[in-house]
């Protein structure tokens, strides 16, 4: 005679099918959310990288920016949020773009005198400045020659004109800035 068949009931033959889909989909699900161990730096994150190789000395202070001198001058690699073509100059220093209509990276300082651009990495990069200071101007200068007594003022920007969307003809020739308080 031939064995009689197991019967399983419904009860029990349904929760153990649906158990067995669920651990088979967890699974096959990675462990953690987010981007993999080994994905690649952002743009910016790698222009700040190669920024600071160039010009050691700096310290980044936050996903966008560099400070140098103890935050005397910082550099913004993106701009805080989506801008169209707008100064945003933080209220209590001079900026300046990189890029005319104040595109991006910008430096900004708000120091008083004489100041080298080259030190941080900023000199014949200036295309666009904002300043938002209430009191003085700031001159930017040309270096030409040994000592800095004969370099000439290409433009400046203060409390009178506090924007220039594009300071050409003389777009990448600022080396140094002098800030009159």
């Amino acid at each position: 005679m031939a064995p009689t068949p197991r019967r399983w009931s419904r009860s029990v033959t349904v929760p153990m099918a649906i158990a067995t889909i669920v651990a088979t989909v967890v699974a096959a699900a990675p462990a953690t959310a987010g981007p993999p161990e080994d994905a690649l730096p952002s743009p910016v994150q790698g222009e700040i990288d190669r920024h600071l190789a160039s010009y050691p000395g700096g310290r980044q202070i936050s996903p966008t920016e560099v400070s140098y001198a103890d935050g005397t001058f910082i550099i913004a690699f993106a701009p805080p949020s989506e801008t169209t073509a707008l100064p945003n100059c933080t209220a209590g220093w001079f900026c300046f773009y990189d890029g005319v209509n104040y595109t991006y990276p910008r430096g900004q300082l708000n120091s008083c005198g004489w100041q080298d651009l080259a030190a941080w990495g900023w000199h014949d990069r200036t295309e666009s400045v904002h300043y938002n200071i209430g009191t003085g101007s700031v001159s930017f200068l040309n270096h030409t020659s040994s000592g800095h007594g004969s370099d000439p003022v290409l433009f400046s920007v203060g409390v009178s004109s506090t924007t220039d969307n594009d300071v050409s003809p003389y777009r990448n020739q600022a080396d140094h800035v002098n800030r009159y308080c």
